[in-house]
């Protein structure tokens, strides 16, 4: 199903629930990644968003059978990415995400990232979120 330019105006703009992130310095949070997921590469991002996806009950099951939260991180802008396939200032849209146990980190398959200040947390369309592309 496609997204309208309304939603994804929504989703990107509209106010959320305030949620928090980190607040110390930069490294202080890539030292604290490093003991949490050793080697794990890392994406340094603030301005983010966490969405909640909007699912059907079955398309939820599926997700969460396979350890897979239905969630994924927005950020409208990176500030250091570790294999530098982001460059500073873009935006990042994550795939699903693996866990979420502290609040300053969002670990997919692939990446850990490190959540500078506050965000957002929203719900939205599977459809909404992952129209966005670079």
């Amino acid at each position: 199903m496609a997204t309208t330019l309304e939603a994804a105006s929504q989703f990107l703009y509209a106010s959320g629930e305030k949620a928090p992130g980190w607040h110390g310095t930069q490294d202080g949070l890539k030292n604290l990644a490093e003991l949490a997921f050793p080697g794990k590469p890392f994406c340094l991002v603030k301005q983010w968003i966490i969405a909640d996806l909007q699912l059907t009950p079955n398309e939820h099951q599926k997700l969460t059978s396979m350890g897979i939260l239905p969630t994924v991180v927005y950020a409208h802008e990176v500030v250091q990415d570790s294999r530098q396939r982001f460059a500073p200032g873009h935006w990042v849209r994550t795939n699903f995400g693996l866990s979420h146990d502290h609040p300053c980190m969002f670990e997919t398959k692939s990446t850990i990232y490190l959540l500078l200040g506050d965000g957002l947390r929203k719900q939205a369309k599977l459809s909404t979120v992952f129209s966005l592309r670079a």
